[in-house]
């Protein structure tokens, strides 16, 4: 049986660094039955709901470069292939219909989890658009009627809410941020980071 391992993820669908990240903690179920408390914070809310040209996020073309080149070889060591990140989506209904997707069971979440980043990130589908969402929520097992809840209701966006002030509150400057056990790791850590701090956790667990 493999040891529980609670973690806190504040993460948001259009951070290439955060679907790395997810990748990487999919790894760890391999050793550890692994229980996420997704906290979804929207990092670019300005963004307008038909998305922008990533100029607008006002890197240089050296920084732009050295990053893609670096989530490239990311890419290639999770052997996945990224799309060209030519546009930003405005991911606030994504965080919503995720959220809301929590209640739904953990098949139907973490099926829509993995279409959320695949279809930005692998297929380069604008995860903004509505019609695009309501396709990843229509092959996740989620219906119009609970679709139209989610992105309607206001529970959701008090939930958005008060991630962003936990995210205040932690300090929480970046994501991906995990939170495992005492540890904090920011950004697309490697695996053996997590591993490192997943193996102190329950060693610290297990001894109280």
């Amino acid at each position: 049986m493999k040891p529980e391992l609670k973690l806190t993820l504040f993460t948001d669908y259009i951070c290439p660094f955060c679907y790395i990240g997810d990748l990487r903690l999919n790894r760890l179920r391999e050793d550890y039955d692994v229980m996420v408390n997704f906290r979804f914070i929207e990092i670019h809310p300005d963004t307008p709901l038909e998305g922008a040209g990533v100029e607008t996020l006002d890197y240089s073309t050296e920084k732009w470069t050295e990053m893609m080149d670096g989530l490239a070889e990311m890419a290639r060591e999770e052997q996945v292939e990224f799309a060209p990140q030519r546009r930003l989506a405005n991911s606030h209904q994504a965080l919503l219909l995720a959220e809301a997707a929590k209640n739904a069971g953990a098949e139907v979440f973490y099926a829509l989890h993995a279409r959320l980043y695949e279809a930005y990130f692998v297929h380069g589908r604008s995860i903004g658009e509505e019609a695009v969402l309501r396709d990843l929520a229509h092959a996740s097992g989620i219906d119009d009627e609970f679709f139209d809840q989610a992105l309607s209701s206001g529970d959701g966006e008090k939930v958005l809410q008060q991630n962003m002030t936990m995210a205040v509150q932690a300090g929480v400057t970046g994501t991906p941020t995990f939170f495992i056990g005492e540890r904090r790791l920011v950004g697309a850590v490697s695996l053996e980071l997590l591993q490192s701090a997943a193996s102190v956790a329950i060693e610290k667990q297990s001894a109280t």
